[in-house]
């Protein structure tokens, strides 16, 4: 199973949606898929799960059915994580639910990182926490877990990253995403090489990330287009796109950078779809996945068979850099 983040400290870029999409996407091309929500104003679990069914999962302080629930004992002090539970969103497709109360964790995660360095269990079992659910909550045969996680640099997120074995950047074409990227890749070298050193001193008897959370590259989100190309309002920040990614993610020259359209570090375009959003949100479902009777018609029709090819392609481009195996569509999902 291969584990993949997806992280800017610049919200507002879709970044959940694309999650969203993403694990629709695999899990119809027939992998097995488990979705982990790891950002604390848990917006994947309210695109996954109807208003009852939140009711239900977000009864008190305690939340049993929740990432709260499985984090609970490590957090109190009292024991260690619980064994997750999974909602079953489609057959190919589970959730670990967000809480909106996993922020309280943070400072817990904070106080852990430096008492790692003493060789303190309890720090590591609260590090590796997420990890470890993320290992708890995959059957035998999960192909790929994907994470979201929140906007920000804390403790929190640290501790998601650790938990991956790669990272995928959304990104919007904007000043604000270049400067979250300028942050970012110096921020995941030191998180990196600070859970590297930590590992020495780590218990044997205890599961361990490596930690690696390489770049595998940058999607473009959002962008307005005339004539197949963006408009001239965002082209001037997608122009330094990768220049900006190889400067501050992998930590190379700028210099001769190519095109964003010829980047092999760009996994995509995503334009805009608009009113397909609501409409999706309104049934349930993904936007590539409405029909006429959601109200898919007219344009809309030629819409939503452009953003299955959208994310098709997306996915494939995801799943050949982190070398997991994607065939055509086996499965036969609820939605379809």
């Amino acid at each position: 199973m291969k584990t993949i983040a997806f992280f800017n400290n610049k919200g507002g870029v879709g970044k959940t949606s694309l999650v969203y999409h993403l694990a629709w996407m695999f899990a119809d091309k027939g992998l097995r898929v488990l979705t982990v929500d790891l950002d604390p104003q848990a917006n994947l679990t309210t695109m996954f799960l109807t208003e009852e069914r939140l009711e239900e999962l977000w009864t008190g302080d305690k939340n049993p059915h929740t990432i709260l629930g499985a984090i609970l004992p490590i957090q109190k002090g009292i024991g260690d994580i619980k064994t997750p539970h999974v909602e079953e969103i489609d057959r190919n497709l589970g959730l670990v639910p967000g809480d909106l109360s996993l922020s309280l964790f943070e400072d817990k995660l904070s106080e852990s990182w430096p008492k790692c360095l003493d060789n303190d269990e309890a720090s590591f079992r609260r590090i590796t926490a997420f990890y470890r659910i993320v290992e708890q909550g995959a059957s035998a045969d999960t192909d790929i877990a994907l994470i979201d996680v929140g906007p920000n640099l804390g403790a929190i997120n640290r501790t998601a990253l650790i938990a991956s074995d790669f990272v995928c950047m959304p990104l919007a074409p904007d000043l604000f995403s270049l400067q979250g990227l300028k942050n970012l890749g110096p921020t995941l070298r030191t998180w990196r090489s600070g859970w590297t050193e930590r590992l020495k001193k780590a218990p044997h008897d205890v599961s361990m990330p490596k930690g690696t959370m390489s770049p595998l590259g940058y999607i473009v989100m959002q962008h307005s287009i005339r004539d197949s190309r963006p408009v001239k309002a965002y082209q001037k920040w997608m122009d330094r796109i990768p220049g900006v990614f190889r400067e501050a993610v992998l930590e190379q020259s700028p210099q001769n950078a190519p095109d964003v359209m010829d980047d092999p570090h760009n996994l995509a375009l995503l334009k805009n779809y608009r009113s397909l959003m609501p409409m999706a949100m309104d049934a349930h479902k993904p936007m590539f996945f409405l029909k006429p009777s959601d109200g898919a018609i007219g344009a809309h029709t030629y819409a939503v068979k452009d953003c299955y090819k959208d994310f098709l392609g997306l996915a494939k481009k995801i799943a050949k850099k982190a070398e997991i195996p994607f065939a055509g569509s086996r499965s036969n999902l609820g939605l379809r």
